[in-house]
């Protein structure tokens, strides 16, 4: 996942990926890519949280 993806369409990919998981709407041959994707989504997502989170308690904190 090269290019910048805001938070909001991580999670809305992410939702769209378990959907179809979720309804047996992928076969095996792109099963294992969604999850490749699926994963570097909530990487993604998770480092925007922690990032966002040091950034208010900094702000907070008056530095």
């Amino acid at each position: 996942m090269k290019k910048t993806i805001k938070y909001e369409d991580a999670v809305r990919e992410l939702e769209k990926i378990v959907h179809r998981m979720e309804n047996d709407e992928l076969d095996i041959d792109s099963l294992g890519e969604q999850l490749k994707t699926a994963q570097e989504l909530i990487k993604l997502c998770n480092d925007k949280l922690t990032k966002t989170d040091s950034e208010i308690k900094r702000i907070l904190n008056g530095e």
